[in-house]
């Protein structure tokens, strides 16, 4: 996790959302978070994909209890993503087996029915052995000054993590860039927006 070791990097914005009385922000948020929280990836299904809020020190942890969440005035939080995706070379594989010994056993190549019958059976056995590919992207969201940070450089994760704390929380992100700072004409060459990788012990100071 990003936040508790090394240096970081990260994307930082500006968050609106609707105006609550201090003492309702912790179960407010609370309950945000739950509303999108990580559920796995049901291997009965077809989802290839699952993702959700998580606690920071517990990717499998959805309770979000307040001593795990609060950090004096920010809520530290990840954003899991879970995929789960049987290599197409090992269902091959295991198909080119069952092949030839369907044509040992029958004497016969297997119709198209039986080989696409075969290829779902496989396919979820497969599925229910494979391991999902788990990845986490910490959040720091400062309650008292408004700004998220998010710790990905992907634009594609960005975006789904702002989509969901849209969905619960009414919240929407302005990006915090040299670009918009100057348009605001509040520019200041402060470290994150000059490019400057922070250490914990920074962020946690609030330099950031």
């Amino acid at each position: 996790m990003p936040i508790l070791r090394g240096s970081v990097t990260f994307s930082r914005f500006g968050v609106e959302t609707e105006k609550h009385a201090p003492s309702d922000v912790r179960r407010w948020l609370l309950k945000g978070l739950q509303r999108q929280a990580f559920q796995p990836i049901d291997r009965k299904s077809d989802d290839e994909r699952a993702a959700g809020f998580v606690e920071l020190e517990n990717p499998d942890g959805t309770g979000f209890p307040t001593s795990a969440l609060f950090f004096g005035e920010r809520a530290l939080f990840s954003w899991r993503i879970d995929t789960l995706k049987v290599p197409g070379a090992q269902l091959k594989a295991e198909m080119e087996k069952w092949k030839t010994a369907f044509e040992r056993e029958h004497g016969r190549r297997p119709s198209r029915a039986e080989v696409s019958e075969h290829r779902g059976a496989v396919r979820q056995m497969l599925r229910s052995k494979a391991t999902p590919i788990t990845r986490t992207h910490d959040l720091s969201w400062n309650l008292k000054t408004h700004t998220l940070q998010i710790w990905t450089s992907s634009r594609k994760v960005v975006e789904e993590i702002a989509v969901a704390l849209e969905e619960s929380f009414g919240a929407r992100l302005r990006p915090l860039t040299p670009n918009a700072k100057a348009e605001e004409g509040a520019l200041s060459p402060t470290p994150e927006l000059m490019g400057v990788e922070l250490s914990p012990q920074e962020v946690a100071r609030g330099e950031a």
